[in-house]
């Protein structure tokens, strides 16, 4: 009896192993899911919302049977605005990759901001910047723009990277308008721990006059850059990479702080692995009704 025991505990231990193995490395990476979020509460009225998808941290190789899911499924959720919160591809010979995925999504407005892989890997930014506006985005970089839809003004700040870049708040929020709902995007969550609190007015970075901005203005900050950990042990993620800080997936909302959500992402860095956190695209629904902010 024990040794039968001992048999069917090393053919479990087998059996297990090969499971975490193919979840890490074979189907983990490639399931993907599509998470829903209320940007401001749903009013009484049925009213369609205004709908933004997030998709962040592409590390984009080449266009798989994922990622043509993953277009298909966007367009069916007919989107209002696409915004790429960066590290869209991680090496400069990708860019027309990334144009044929671009050319899958729907052809609506977004924005993009870049990652630490844009800078790090030496991307073209120009060329970068180009291929993202023959797509109808535009790349954001310490930068600030209202737009308009269904007769409400969205105003989006997009800042360039904590971790490779120069992000650079003050300049991006100085002279920002108001609008019914406000986001900010940040590749790194770190970004968020830099930021004045939400309780007033604050000076920021090197202006020599207080900008005299309400963080209470922002309705949310939209990051990603941890890929939720990529590798998570009973909900625990033992390495995030640098700019993560104290994040690693999901909404952020502590008191005084500007709330914040956290992409999975959908690629991996450094080794093409995923447990325990399942690559994300992330839908959020915005109710101008309410106005948020």
């Amino acid at each position: 009896m024990g040794h039968l025991t001992r048999r069917r505990f090393l053919a479990a231990a087998t059996v297990g192993t090969a499971g975490l193995a193919g979840e890490g490395l074979g189907w983990g990476p490639r399931r993907l899911g599509f998470s829903h979020h209320d940007l401001t509460p749903r009013p009484a009225s049925a009213a369609r919302p205004v709908r933004l998808i997030q998709i962040s941290d592409l590390h984009l190789h080449s266009v798989g049977a994922m990622h043509r899911r993953m277009a298909d499924r966007v367009g069916r959720l007919r989107p209002d605005l696409l915004l790429f919160t960066g590290d869209a591809v991680d090496r400069a010979d990708r860019l027309d990759t990334l144009a044929e995925l671009l050319a899958l999504l729907p052809r609506v407005p977004g924005y993009a901001i870049l990652g630490n892989w844009e800078h790090w890997s030496g991307v073209d930014l120009g060329a970068l910047e180009a291929l993202y506006l023959r797509n109808e985005t535009r790349l954001l970089v310490n930068a600030t723009v209202t737009h308009e839809v269904r007769g409400a003004r969205l105003v989006i700040t997009g800042l360039d990277d904590l971790a490779g870049g120069s992000p650079d708040v003050a300049r991006a929020l100085d002279g920002a308008p108001d609008g019914d709902a406000h986001l900010l995007l940040g590749h790194c969550p770190e970004q968020r721990d830099q930021l004045p609190a939400t309780a007033g007015t604050s000076t920021l970075g090197s202006l020599p006059a207080p900008l005299g901005f309400d963080w209470r203005r922002i309705t949310a900050m939209l990051s990603g850059h941890t890929h939720g950990g990529q590798v998570k042990l009973g909900g625990w993620a033992p390495v995030t990479p640098p700019g993560s800080g104290r994040y690693v997936e999901g909404w952020y909302r502590d008191a005084g702080q500007v709330p914040m959500y956290v992409s999975r992402g959908i690629g991996t860095s450094m080794a093409p692995v995923r447990f325990g956190c399942p690559p994300e695209v992330a839908v959020f629904d915005w109710w101008p009704e309410t106005r948020a902010g």
